[in-house]
């Protein structure tokens, strides 16, 4: 890794210093703020989703989508966000987003049936979602390079903590008042974003001549291919993949608008998403690294409250406090992450927090069913320095090297990834703990039906202390083993999963030697 530091590259493209003044720190201030919330409402509803079944009278299937209608309407409209932003300007768009975003998030909590609040939902995460790559390409078009170090780290600081704190968040809202201000305690920061951001985003023009022959083609392939894999990911798991016909039928939806959507973008003169980013080496890495630190990010988010909720027996509120310690060390790692990338190679950087993930799921990979708070604490620790190790740099390399007229859509393309990479994750993740589960399960059923002293034990005892059930009492103790057998082979499934995390991040550390070293943060050469 140390060659890593001696490695001379030519440098990339350093854009030119644009003007730099207090307005448009506060205007990106404001920003930032908009896309914590977006990012926030992810997750905000995953503690809360029974309370929103019983006010709406929700079945279990229609409850998901509460979640999965934002993730789908948002996934689609990530990419698209940086068209947007070169024909309307980002102060346009941003604000445009951040309002619609407001009054989707104020009718979601007046929704009075379960149709109401998914329908609403999509609109939430489809219009909110344009503010997420406006930021983080605001980010390099108005800053000089020399104040990088400060703002990358803000930035990756709100996408890893604004998902982290969400269930924690979302449990103190619900247990404090009610379901209903998981959405409005977005209203009055919504609007306070609004009003300071059209008043003070002047970063460009809009360039309304790109709208002259619009591709309605490649927006209609790519939101049916985004929308339709959203789907398939987040739906496969539970409806056994391709056993499923529904599933067969949105894979080969997906498909067909992947189709569509490529042969646009490289047929058009001008495409609705610009993908030649990806011909820049340290673009297409970036991404690749993004698109792992998503699952990093969303699918461990989801399986230590999976551990917690069903093997340990946690409230949702106190999941959340458990998982704060990530956000808290994600919080306090920043400044010395932002401090570092002005001294050490990114690359390095890059490689040292993959290590720590690895680190942290391999010791998660021995969890039993008596881990609770301090033995979490470490793979925690090591997860939240670590997603601040590899966030700063990646988005530093992926996007900062960049020309200006590239950024936009090279800004959506990247969100895109780490959007996707959670996707992709969940679902692997669901399948190998659903597959794992059941072969530990038959694995000791076979093994408890030869005669197993240890567990004619256990079910002496359980059954003696069912007695007072009388002649039920054996088969109470029979459930009660069964019930034991099942959170066992939970347990063992959620190691098998820490470990292959484990080896994915692991295999990916090689890869940061195919990077190209960026220029340093505080030079001004080339400027």
């Amino acid at each position: 890794m140390s060659a890593l530091v001696q490695t001379s590259q030519k440098p990339a493209y350093v854009a030119p210093v644009q003007s730099f003044s207090k307005r448009r720190v506060i205007a990106f201030i404001a920003m930032v703020f908009g896309m914590f919330m977006a990012i926030l409402d992810i997750q905000i509803v995953s503690a809360s989703l029974a309370e929103i079944q019983a006010g709406l009278s929700a079945s279990l299937e229609e409850i998901s989508w509460v979640q999965t209608a934002y993730l789908v309407a948002e996934v689609v409209m990530i990419p698209l966000s940086g068209f947007l932003s070169r024909a309307f300007s980002t102060r346009v768009v941003f604000v445009a987003s951040a309002a619609g975003f407001t009054i989707a998030s104020l009718l979601c909590a007046f929704s009075g049936s379960i149709g109401e609040m998914i329908f609403w939902r999509a609109v939430q995460g489809f219009i909110g979602g344009g503010m997420i790559p406006t930021v983080f390409s605001a980010a390099f078009s108005i800053f000089p390079r020399e104040k990088q170090s400060i703002v990358t780290p803000v930035i990756g600081l709100v996408a890893t903590l604004a998902p982290t704190i969400g269930p924690t968040l979302g449990g103190l809202l619900t247990d404090a008042f009610s379901w209903h201000w998981l959405f409005l305690v977005n209203v009055p920061p919504g609007i306070a974003v609004c009003l300071i951001c059209w008043a003070m985003i002047d970063f460009d023009e809009p360039e309304l001549s790109l709208l002259k022959g619009f591709d309605w083609t490649g927006l209609a392939g790519m939101g049916v291919f985004l929308g339709a894999l959203e789907y398939v990911l987040e739906e496969g798991p539970g409806k056994g993949w391709f056993d499923s016909e529904v599933i067969m039928i949105a894979a080969a939806i997906s498909t067909l608008g992947g189709l569509v959507f490529f042969w646009r973008a490289f047929t058009v003169a001008n495409p609705i998403v610009d993908l030649t980013a990806f011909k820049d080496r340290n673009f297409w890495t970036g991404s690749l690294f993004s698109l792992t630190l998503g699952v990093g990010l969303y699918g461990l988010t989801y399986l230590y409250p999976v551990y917690l909720a069903r093997v340990r027996g946690y409230s949702a509120l106190m999941i959340g406090n458990t998982m704060f310690v990530t956000g808290i060390c994600s919080f306090l790692s920043a400044p010395i992450v932002g401090r570092l990338s002005t001294k050490i190679d990114p690359r390095l950087m890059i490689g040292l927090g993959f290590i720590g993930f690895a680190a942290g799921t391999f010791q998660a990979s021995y969890v039993t069913k008596d881990w609770d708070f301090y033995e979490l604490l470490l793979p925690q620790i090591l997860r939240g320095v670590g997603l601040m190790f590899c966030i700063v740099p990646i988005t530093s390399i992926a996007l900062g090297t960049l020309p200006p007229q590239k950024l936009k859509n090279a800004s959506g393309l990247f969100n895109l990834t780490r959007n996707l990479g959670g996707a992709i994750g969940l679902a692997l993740i669901n399948t190998l703990l659903n597959d794992r589960t059941d072969l530990h399960l038959a694995r000791l059923h076979e093994s408890l039906s030869w005669g197993h002293t240890k567990a004619e034990e256990t079910l002496a005892n359980l059954t003696q202390a069912y007695a007072t059930l009388g002649s039920d009492a054996e088969l109470a103790a029979l459930k009660r083993m069964a019930l034991l057998a099942r959170r066992e082979s939970l347990v063992m499934a959620l190691g098998d999963v820490f470990f292959v995390l484990t080896i994915a991040f692991f295999l990916l550390v090689p890869l940061v030697f195919i990077m190209r070293r960026p220029r340093p943060f505080g030079s001004n050469a080339g400027h």
